[in-house]
């Protein structure tokens, strides 16, 4: 063997004990007559030391070559360590290294492999293998790997199977582009990489597998974000003879377990809260409750004034951030440029200081009074030394606007605190969504997604108003799962293939698949999928994802290690019979 111990274990109670070790030089100090060496590999660091008194010539001479990154195997004697480090497992010993064989050399690495390091992302993106030996990329994909599990565990011991589905699937549209791979052996045709299993985790269920689950990587060719990746993991579970409320419970089941066992938090029920009044309260469907500062709308009270800026508007709407009364102009000029950056793209804002002594001071005193602005405290909630935020405009707009500021107001004053966590339901979505480029309805989930029976009357005379037997889980502000109860028969799914502008060849030519199964005794049945990447960065206290992830792409969806994607072989395009355009 290699070693006969790893690079974290060794403590006090090996002292006298003769040990071998291999790993990688992570440091060395030479003191002429004493050299020390930490040895490192993916459980810790060891000391090791050569001693020109004890330790062999050649093996007291070879220690002064070796550089950073080198690769070596080492056997010795545990001893007390002199100076003792407190901050590592094996912080009390070192090894009085009595032979070393060098197992490979290395260049020198092109940033330091420290936790702290003076590589930059591009390069470190580069030599991702390299930046993986760091602790925090180590210590997140082994997070990463404790979840997985935990996962696999919890819906194991609840009956859940867990099925592989096809890569290599056909192309449906499903919202996002998807990824074509060419076919050799059926010319001029292509296959699609998954979006999600959607179809096939419905067709597990008209097959009886009653609950299944995957870990499953997925592929949607869009544009890049610190939270998205071109090809990302979902946990991917549907179940059989269900209604919402049964999956609901499963699925807060799991995440208050990975709670409880990754960061050793209980938490309670879930609250659950409907996609409109998600909506009118924080601006967004996946709001963070950690924090107040609830949205107040203000029409009634702020448009009876000549002020020509709210009484135009469609709606005006403000939140109370707490304690920035004191905020100076200065940091107040700075908000307003922040909304009318043109990725929030607000015109303007106006702000009402709430005073200590009860008082108000606002950018539109000239229109109202102290009255007037007590009332708008009074819907705001804001109290002495709050500042009052208002925007107006469009709903939908300002809303959205209103939300972002909201978000970055709490990030400025520290309310977003990564360590804890406010999950929630979000339900009763809207089951279609109008598109104003294309002319017509789209699903806001996918086509698959039952409305709710009562609303069902409501398609012929109110699409817009029609609610999706739909369900979001929402924690810390970041969508981490969403789901549905399906249609499962054919009628229902025609009727919906209609309302989404499908023609009946079409629906045929897309999900024909799908509807003859329905025609088999498909089961009622539902599910979930949560976004693995995600849940595991929030469990981790981050907001991105890309450290969570081996081998991740850049915001341009390529990996620089590899040089992917790349120019093929003319000779393989011609055998797929595929002519480049590039003009």
């Amino acid at each position: 063997m290699y070693r006969s111990h790893n690079c974290g274990e060794l403590n006090a109670a090996h002292i006298n004990q003769e040990v071998t070790l291999a790993g990688w030089v992570q440091k060395s100090r030479d003191k002429g007559f004493m050299n020390w060496v930490d040895l490192r590999d993916r459980y810790g660091i060891t000391q090791l030391l050569f001693d020109e008194s004890r330790s062999d010539k050649a093996v007291f001479e070879m220690a002064k070559t070796l550089g950073r990154e080198f690769v070596i195997q080492v056997t010795g004697t545990v001893i007390e360590r002199e100076a003792k480090n407190k901050n590592i497992p094996t912080g009390e010993i070192e090894i009085l290294v009595t032979k070393m064989t060098l197992l490979n050399a290395s260049l020198t690495p092109p940033f330091t492999i420290e936790d702290e390091t003076d590589g930059g992302e591009d390069i470190r993106m580069k030599y991702r293998y390299l930046d993986i030996r760091r602790n925090p990329v180590k210590n997140s994909l082994l997070f990463r790997h404790k979840v997985a599990q935990a996962v696999r565990n919890y819906l194991s011991d609840l009956d859940f199977c867990e099925v592989e589905t096809p890569y290599l699937i056909k192309s449906t549209p499903e919202g996002a582009r998807d990824f074509v791979v060419p076919s050799r052996m059926n010319e001029g045709q292509f296959y699609a990489l998954p979006q999600s299993p959607q179809t096939f985790k419905q067709l597990l269920m008209v097959g009886g597998m009653d609950k299944y689950f995957q870990i499953v990587k997925c592929f949607r060719d869009e544009d890049l974000r610190a939270d998205r990746q071109p090809e990302f993991t979902q946990i991917d579970c549907e179940m059989a003879f269900v209604e919402q409320e049964d999956i609901l419970n499963v699925f807060e089941g799991l995440t208050r377990h990975l709670l409880k066992e990754i960061k050793g938090i209980e938490v309670d029920k879930f609250p659950r809260m409907t996609y409109d009044h998600a909506m009118k309260t924080y601006g967004n469907d996946k709001p963070d409750i950690r924090f107040g500062m609830e949205f107040g709308e203000l029409n009634a009270v702020a448009q009876h004034k000549e002020f020509p800026v709210f009484n135009s508007a469609e709606l005006v709407v403000g939140i109370a951030a707490p304690g920035c009364a004191a905020y100076t102009r200065k940091e107040i000029d700075a908000l307003i440029d922040w909304v009318k950056r043109p990725q929030i793209g607000a015109s303007g804002m106006v702000y009402v200081k709430c005073e200590a002594d009860g008082s108000y001071k606002s950018s539109v005193d000239k229109f109202y009074d102290q009255d007037d602005l007590a009332q708008w405290a009074k819907v705001t909630g804001a109290k002495a030394g709050d500042m009052i935020f208002v925007l107006s405009g469009p709903a939908d707009k300002t809303r959205t606007q209103l939300s972002a500021l909201r978000m970055e107001l709490a990030t400025r004053l520290g309310l977003r605190n990564p360590q804890e966590f406010a999950p929630l339901w979000v339900v009763d979505f809207p089951l279609l969504e109008f598109d104003e480029e294309s002319g017509r309805y789209h699903a806001m989930h996918h086509p698959f997604t039952s409305p709710k029976p009562e609303d069902m009357h409501l398609l012929e005379t109110n699409p817009k108003a029609v609610r999706a037997n739909a369900y979001d889980m929402v924690l810390n502000g970041n969508e981490i799962g969403g789901g549905s109860i399906r249609i499962h028969d054919k009628a229902t799914q025609q009727l919906m293939f209609k309302y989404l502008g499908f023609t009946e060849e079409e629906a045929r030519n897309q999900f024909g698949f799908l509807m003859d199964a329905f025609q088999f005794g498909a089961p009622p049945h539902g599910g979930l999928a949560f976004g693995l990447d995600r849940l595991v960065a929030i469990l981790g206290g981050q907001e991105t994802i890309r450290d969570f992830i081996a081998f991740p792409k850049n915001n341009s969806g390529r990996d620089v290690m590899i040089d992917a994607p790349s120019a093929i072989d003319p000779a393989q395009l011609n055998e797929l019979h595929i002519q480049l355009d590039l003009k």
